[in-house]
């Protein structure tokens, strides 16, 4: 009896690994696996700025990267693979950007794609990447990163959003076709960050394409840095040059300065926020309640913006109600269920089924190398969790295209819409005194190409 009870043991403990893996929900739908890759493991190698100015977008990327790793690995990992991560902080320094690359491109075996996050440093290692042979995704998007000096040359760099150009091209496009909602005469005083980043968005190309749009954009741009702490001086510039728009490139405390600087001056009444897909953060919401506008809610409250993705509270999505499920089950704070954590999920699944396509064309996971990934990615049609719909045009761009126009506001007490005034917003108190208020995003527009302004571009006029 006891060599019974032996053998029954041993036998649960054999099938508990099978009978624990659980399934995925129908809606996610990964090519069906010709390779078994059970034993193996793929990681997913990424660095940036995870402690300086980007880290309170940064900082959620890695919560939503771990949390769907280990929900993926639950359900299969990749053909049986186990996903892994590896990644390094840069602090926003490139030359440690440069040192950690230096390492993960003479790793053995070589990755055959990283991920990275800033445009800097994605202008920094273009050439390396193509020379090297490693593809590498990112949520960013200048010109110069993805496209070369010359705007023309297409590298191994494939970002998950519009070009940074497009985007405020695509607000300029809103601008022209919604203008009762705007000043008369709408003109942009552009005001950001200084970098590949911050600076990204303000070319020759998007000059005209505005102007065609009947919008304006002044031709002396005003830039102040991430520490900044009185930049009236750069807001009145504009203002007195005839701006009554202000536009950013910039994300969290940027956006925060320009509008907190705005209701300062006292200028609400005169002057629309406006900025990049980054301006419209939960950073950017939750920094802004320690300074509030003459309506009782944060300074960003009607911020416009691109939306180039679904959003938390659009839960009729079947990926984004599980993605809050999960961040509900892994006590995911207000902070972190930010863009960035959503886009950490849209990496792990993509990843997913890149390796899944290119290791069925190639045989196995050792031939999966970065020049076979990036065909794969070239020709991949896929949406990962249906966040947004990966299409690269069989490689001939290097940046998403679809975008929608969205606005900032803060979710009203009964938590069924938005606020109209501070007395009926949703306030909750924080440890450190403060109150915070819940940003909402409400989209203006449906989901429709952005125009394309990189040079040559086919809408560039």
């Amino acid at each position: 009896m006891r060599k019974l009870i032996l053998l029954v043991v041993l036998l649960l403990v054999a099938v508990t690994p099978a009978l624990a893996q659980e399934e995925l929900p129908e809606f996610i739908q990964h090519s069906e696996c010709a390779v078994d890759l059970t034993g193996q493991t793929v990681t997913i190698y990424h660095f940036g700025d995870i402690s300086g100015s980007y880290a309170f977008i940064t900082q959620p990327l890695l919560a939503g990267l771990t949390d769907a790793m280990a929900y993926f690995n639950a359900r299969g990992g990749i053909c049986g693979a186990t996903i892994a991560a590896d990644n390094r902080d840069t602090g926003g320094d490139q030359a440690q950007t440069q040192a950690h690359y230096d390492y993960y491109s003479t790793l053995d075996p070589k990755p055959a794609a990283i991920l990275l996050y800033a445009s800097g440093d994605a202008e920094l290692l273009r050439e390396q990447l193509a020379e090297d042979e490693i593809l590498a995704m990112i949520s960013a998007g200048s010109v110069a990163g993805l496209y070369g000096e010359d705007g023309m040359s297409n590298g191994w760099i494939y970002a998950t959003n519009p070009l940074y150009a497009d985007q405020i091209g695509s607000f300029c496009r809103y601008v022209g076709a919604n203008a009762a909602q705007f000043p008369e005469n709408p003109t942009i005083g552009y005001i950001s960050w200084p970098g590949a980043f911050g600076e990204a968005a303000y070319t020759p190309e998007t000059i005209a394409y505005c102007a065609a749009q009947g919008v304006t954009i002044l031709e002396s741009p005003e830039y102040f840095l991430p520490s900044a702490t009185d930049i009236s001086g750069n807001v009145l510039n504009l203002v007195d040059a005839g701006a009554n728009i202000l536009y950013t490139n910039s994300l969290a405390s940027g956006p925060f300065m320009v509008a907190k600087t705005v209701v300062d001056l006292g200028l609400e009444e005169d002057v629309v926020l406006a900025g990049v897909n980054w301006a419209l953060d939960t950073s950017v919401g939750l920094l802004s309640r320690t300074a509030l506008g003459s309506d009782g809610l944060p300074a960003v409250n009607g911020i416009i913006g691109s939306l180039p993705f679904r959003w938390w509270t659009e839960r009729a999505e079947p990926g984004i109600a599980l993605i809050n499920e999960q961040a509900a089950a892994n006590a995911r704070s207000l902070s972190a269920q930010n863009i960035a954590y959503l886009l950490g999920w849209g990496a792990v699944d993509t990843y997913i089924e890149l390796y899944i396509q290119t290791v069925n064309r190639v045989g196995s996971l050792e031939a999966a190398t970065g020049a076979e990934t990036r065909a794969t990615l070239d020709a991949m049609q896929y949406a990962p969790l249906g966040l947004y719909s990966i299409d690269y045009s069989g490689g001939a761009i290097r940046a998403l295209p679809d975008n929608r126009i969205a606005t900032m506001m803060f979710l009203n007490a009964t938590g069924d819409g938005p606020a109209t005034s501070g007395d009926d917003a949703m306030k909750v108190d924080l440890p450190d005194g403060t109150v915070a208020y819940i940003p909402i995003l409400v989209p203006l527009t449906g989901f429709e190409a952005a125009p394309d302004l990189r040079p040559g571009g086919a809408d560039v006029p």
